[in-house]
């Protein structure tokens, strides 16, 4: 199987949303989050991702904590 890689370019029009294990729901709007595993060049307009077809997994994908996310949202 192969692998299916995606880039886009949002020009300051990135949109998240993230519900977190307690419910709670947070957003950010504008530039790509920092350092959540989406972003080419850790921020700003760029998007990429790569998944592998055979697992169906973003590839090089890290963890991160609902804390993390947040923060990240944040400082957008």
């Amino acid at each position: 199987m192969g692998k299916l890689i995606i880039t886009a370019k949002c020009s300051d029009l990135c949109c998240t949303e993230f519900t977190d294990k307690d419910g709670s729901v947070t957003w950010s709007d504008g530039y790509v989050p920092r350092y959540i595993g989406i972003d080419l060049n850790s921020y700003g307009d760029y998007i990429a991702i790569t998944i592998d077809m055979e697992t169906g997994q973003i590839e090089d994908w890290k963890p991160v904590t609902d804390e993390q996310v947040k923060e990240a949202q944040q400082n957008v």
